[in-house]
């Protein structure tokens, strides 16, 4: 069963790309980030307490998965919504945040310790080729500097909230875990609400359908197993996975949103596919 969990996460995470749109359709994005955490929380808190699981923690280990959730629901979700919401093609905006294996492949050995291989720098390399490939860059489209920005600001983001999350020794039960990184999301984007944004939603289906999808097949399903990963695999290995969610992102798109997909974008999965393998093979 395990062995099956990084392919289910790559279905859940990647058709989260599908439904950010209509969510920032109806809503800004800061607004939809904080209502979807809030219930988040609350949705894992609810789950620990009927699994009996400790929920008040030390001060200490609360903060460190506290902080790990601001990095990762806060400034890197945040980056890549209001991103899109701007303006930002979707394509370039996952392209720029699948740099995150690369980044982690060169942090992992100084931060963590761990050895990272020519086998696996090779794997990553393919893999960012392959997502080149399959996202490819419109060279007409108008890409601007805000947008640009938040999305670098996100991969920073999701790569150190990786390398910390691995680092994390608190040990707590994933539910327990989940809920105060989810805390840490919904208290970052209230503060943004609060200080720079006038929040609106439109509860209208289409947003219902798109936000019920990223609570709980994104945040409950991805996310957990996300998090089981990072804690049972090195960081490197475990973040290779995320070459292979552009590909699959475009491949979703085509199917449910009968958008293009060329040969161009077949033979760049199989290129991402083939780097996703030699980086994670043992």
């Amino acid at each position: 069963m395990v062995k099956i969990f990084p392919f289910v996460f790559i279905l859940l995470w990647s058709s989260a790309f599908i439904t950010t749109k209509p969510i920032i359709d109806n809503s800004d994005p800061f607004a939809a980030l904080a209502f979807r955490f809030a219930l988040v929380a609350l949705g894992f808190y609810l789950f620990s307490v009927y699994s009996k699981e400790k929920v008040l923690v030390s001060k200490k280990k609360f903060l460190k998965s506290f902080f790990s959730g601001v990095l990762f629901h806060g400034f890197y979700l945040g980056g890549v919504f209001y991103s899109i919401s701007i303006g930002m093609p979707t394509g370039i905006a996952a392209l720029i945040v699948t740099l995150q294996p690369v980044l982690t492949n060169a942090l992992s050995g100084p931060m963590l310790n761990e050895k990272v291989s020519l086998k696996q720098w090779l794997g990553a390399l393919l893999g960012f080729i392959g997502a080149a490939l399959v996202l490819g860059f419109d060279i007409g489209s108008k890409i601007p500097t805000a947008g640009l920005i938040a999305t670098i600001i996100a991969l920073l983001a999701i790569t150190f909230s990786t390398l910390w999350q691995k680092k994390l020794s608190n040990n707590l039960p994933l539910s327990v875990n989940n809920m105060n990184q989810a805390l840490g999301g919904f208290i970052f984007h209230l503060l943004i609400i609060i200080l720079f944004v006038e929040p609106y939603i439109d509860f209208s289906k289409t947003f219902i359908v798109a936000m019920s999808h990223q609570i709980f097949l994104v945040s409950f399903g991805a996310f957990t197993i996300l998090m089981y990963l990072i804690k049972n695999n090195s960081a490197s290995k475990t973040v290779s996975i995320f070459f292979l969610i552009p590909a699959t992102s475009a491949f979703m798109a085509w199917l449910f949103l009968n958008e293009n997909l060329s040969n161009l974008d077949l033979f760049g999965f199989l290129i991402t596919s083939i780097g996703v393998y030699i980086a994670t093979r043992d």
